[in-house]
């Protein structure tokens, strides 16, 4: 049986814009494939953020970690888990003040694992989470996917191409507190139909 992740990040739960596109292409997915899905809502906050010895936890050899480190890399382990042993990946993601919102950057934090999801070559870094399909669903109020004030897109599918995740695509309902928002959202729940089909 095939695994979906869906990882969220709004904190509007289900008044989110972002995490209705990603649900209903989740659902749509799964139905079509008989996959489990697996739910991340980072929104809830429960990430730490990265600090000298969390990190250092993270990069020592399971086998070497003292019983403190084994702690503090329990969460990245977990995390890191959920990603390896998913073969579809669904972000729904809004834009916060141009960017990701912190809790996506902090899980980024925590995922990135020299030597686990991605290594140092002679010909520069190599992601090792390669094969899985990815689909970003996201939302604005005024900030348009691709412009030149888009932080969020281009940084989260940069990171995504990092970790060895390149086959990626973006479904936006962006500009939505503006005029035309309900026909945006509505436009973006047909591409999210064709996507799942």
């Amino acid at each position: 049986m095939s695994t979906i992740l869906h990882i969220t990040a709004s904190i509007r739960n289900d008044e989110s814009v972002s995490r209705s596109l990603g649900k209903r292409l989740v659902e749509r997915l799964a139905e079509n494939q008989g996959a489990k899905v697996v739910t991340r809502d980072l929104a809830k906050n429960d990430l730490p953020y990265i600090d000298a010895e969390r990190f250092a936890a993270n990069l020592a050899p399971y086998a070497e970690r003292s019983p403190e480190q084994r702690d503090l890399a329990n969460v990245a382990d977990e995390l890191i888990e959920e990603l390896q042993e998913a073969d579809t990946i669904v972000f729904s993601v809004p834009v916060y003040n141009f960017s990701v919102p912190a809790t996506v950057k902090a899980w980024a934090d925590l995922v990135a694992r020299a030597g686990t999801t991605f290594r140092y070559t002679e010909n520069g870094p190599e992601g090792l989470l390669t094969g899985k399909k990815v689909y970003i669903t996201a939302a604005s109020g005024g900030t348009a996917m691709g412009s030149e004030i888009d932080f969020m897109s281009p940084w989260l599918k940069f990171f995504l191409g990092f970790l060895g995740m390149t086959d990626v695509e973006l479904v936006a309902a962006d500009g939505i507190m503006g005029e035309g928002g309900e026909e945006k959202i509505a436009e973006a729940h047909q591409e999210v139909e064709k996507l799942a089909a």
